[in-house]
């Protein structure tokens, strides 16, 4: 009989795991494997196809599309889980690590790794083995996430720059245009290349309104 939640969750699942981008996680094969030594008799599970594809892949019929012109879709796969006696279903996305799939990168070993990943996580959410690594793996995630949309936002690369500049004049008791010195840069070229920050911006605000417009023009062109 398989353990209770409270003894499974107190199980040590760190020396079964496998590292993958400084993040730890559990193989869905030495997950069975912890379940059976821990009295489960019965464990496995199956893909639950899509009713519309026959596939085990689910995806919505919007299609989006990014800045570079790659389309993608939500894509999730669905299982049917048995431990024993008992029956669990999980959906999840496929991901790869904190970022979706896209469609030129979709295959059938992505799909696979959602599965089974699903089912580590389904079994931690419903049995208690591995509960905290998944808590832990969870807040990974969105702190990676964070971070990449910090990255990538201009108006926070200008913050950082205007921080760093700042951190500089305060310890080095520097004016503006000696920082500018120790660059190799004048005064006016720093601030030039400071105002750009400001520029790109309305720049990406004014080129998305104008893809919106072309595809909504290109929509209305459409035959009826």
């Amino acid at each position: 009989m398989l353990k209770s939640y409270d003894e499974l969750r107190k199980v040590d699942v760190i020396p079964f795991c496998d590292e993958r981008d400084t993040a730890l996680y559990l193989p869905y094969n030495k997950c069975i494997d912890l379940l059976h030594q821990n009295g489960a008799e019965q464990v496995y599970f199956i893909p639950v196809q899509n009713p519309a594809t026959g596939c085990s892949l689910y995806e919505t019929g919007t299609v989006f599309t990014d800045k570079s012109g790659n389309t993608n879709r939500c894509y999730e796969t669905r299982i049917e889980i048995h431990i024993d006696d008992k029956v669990y279903f999980m959906q999840s996305p496929v991901m790869n690590g904190a970022n979706p799939v896209k469609d030129n990168s979709m295959s059938q070993q992505r799909v696979w790794n959602s599965m089974t990943r699903s089912f580590v996580k389904a079994v931690a959410m419903y049995t208690g083995l591995g509960f905290d690594l998944w808590l832990k793996e969870e807040d990974t995630e969105r702190k990676q996430q964070a971070a990449n949309d910090q990255y990538h936002d201009i108006r926070k690369v200008k913050e950082r720059v205007l921080q760093a500049l700042t951190c500089i004049q305060k310890e080095g008791d520097l004016s503006l245009e000696q920082v500018a010195g120790r660059m190799g840069r004048t005064l006016d070229e720093l601030n030039a290349w400071i105002k750009q920050y400001d520029i790109l911006f309305a720049v990406e605000n004014n080129l998305e309104f104008v893809l919106k417009k072309v595809r909504q023009d290109n929509n209305d062109k459409r035959p009826r």
